[in-house]
């Protein structure tokens, strides 16, 4: 077997690398600190979850059109054009801020186009991944890109929420335009095309979309592992007002919740360094069966921690699952999709994966204003409960063929 080269000798997906996890770092700590502002502002749950929800809900409209439009367009210059708009975007809010204009709809409107500009940078991102790393190098790169977001889910909400509190509300925004600027500008270094070259296209945009929706309803197992990680990103959504609301009510404060958060990451970034070695020495639906009962088990504990130390315990216990999973089903799908066709399968993937997230993040605000926090987990740990059942049923998952695991 060749040897591998390590993938921090790759250049231009260094460049890529280090750029999305210092702007995953603006972009975690606006994640936490605007639930922060706007319970400020309204102490309504309810609202917080709906702000949530508008940053999710582009996917459902715009991921199907933009896939196919992404195999069309040149990737990088799609990825700085939204960096711009993103920054513009979030940099309204502190100058609306300094004249004393900001208010909820603002908040919300910022939300709606932040994530809309979300959509076209991440399916052109994964797009885009192939092309700058050799095919061999994608589990690395798939463990790499988790473990710098793990270490930004650390530094992110700490960081967002020393800001908040210490410097002022309108800070974190400040810096989280400028990681915006540090992607940018990392995207114009990397000399990588990230596409091939292509005919010019004939055909119209439903009948590309159709292509990309056939390939996915046509293999069976990307079809279910869609569906399964929409299910797991519609708790995954719920999350954060939950863990913010719980460490509330058991007093903690804001730097607190910060430190919970990054407790979470620290989780990931091992949950990360492990997911390419499991990936190695187990099957593919050996691991994603015991990941998915392993959430469905840690999940629960959010019903009984007594103290927001504890809580912390468990948020990190529960990090160090999701990166396994992300590693192992990431590489293994782009391993098998053809170049031409990256942008819209994986469109349609990402439709169905963060189509749940808008239904998660409305549905935490509601249950915990409504009904209580602690209901809520209980509705969630059931959802999580089916879709452990359900996955370690499916024969697709449990027989995967091993051919298709990158690095095995």
């Amino acid at each position: 077997m060749a040897h591998l080269a390590p993938i921090w000798r790759n250049r231009d997906y260094m460049l890529l690398w280090s750029g999305q996890v210092v702007a995953t770092v603006g972009s975690t700590a606006s994640t936490v600190v605007i639930p922060l502002l706007i319970l400020a502002l309204t102490s309504s749950p309810e609202a917080a979850g709906l702000a949530g929800a508008l940053r999710a809900f582009p996917y459902l409209v715009f991921s199907l059109p933009v896939g196919a439009l992404i195999d069309r367009w040149d990737r990088k210059a799609v990825m700085i054009r939204c960096d711009i708009g993103r920054a513009i975007a979030v940099a309204s809010i502190p100058v609306a801020m300094a004249f004393d204009l900001l208010t909820l709809t603002q908040i919300y409107a910022v939300a709606l186009v932040e994530g809309s500009l979300f959509v076209f940078f991440n399916i052109a991102e994964v797009a885009a991944l192939p092309r700058v790393v050799t095919q061999a190098q994608l589990p690395q790169a798939a463990a790499w890109n988790e473990a710098g977001f793990g270490v930004a889910n650390i530094v992110g909400p700490s960081f967002g929420t020393v800001l908040y509190e210490a410097f002022g509300r309108s800070v974190p925004f400040v810096a989280n335009t400028v990681t915006f600027v540090a992607s940018i500008v990392s995207l114009m270094r990397i000399k990588t095309p990230f596409h091939t070259e292509r005919a010019a296209s004939k055909r119209n945009l439903c009948e590309e979309v159709a292509e990309g929706l056939r390939w996915l309803w046509g293999n069976p197992l990307i079809r279910y592992m869609a569906f399964l990680t929409g299910g797991l990103n519609l708790i995954n959504a719920a999350m954060p007002l939950i863990i913010i609301v719980l460490a509330k009510q058991m007093g903690a404060g804001d730097g607190a919740i910060g430190a919970i958060f990054s407790a979470a990451g620290i989780g990931g970034i091992a949950g990360s360094l492990v997911g390419g070695r499991i990936q190695r020495r187990f099957t593919f639906g050996q691991v994603i069966v015991a990941v998915v009962w392993l959430e469905a088990i840690f999940f629960p504990l959010y019903l009984v921690v007594p103290s927001y130390g504890l809580l912390a315990l468990v948020a990190g216990t529960a990090g160090f699952v999701g990166p396994i999973y992300n590693v192992v089903q990431f590489s293994y799908r782009l391993s098998i999709i053809p170049d031409r066709l990256q942008g819209r399968v994986n469109s349609v993937f990402r439709l169905l994966a963060f189509g749940f997230m808008p239904v998660g993040a409305a549905l935490s605000g509601v249950l915990i204003e409504r009904f209580g926090v602690i209901p809520a987990v209980g509705v969630f740990s059931g959802w999580m409960l089916l879709l452990a059942v359900a996955t370690m049923f499916n024969s697709h998952v449990r027989n995967a063929p091993s051919s298709h695991t990158i690095g095995s």
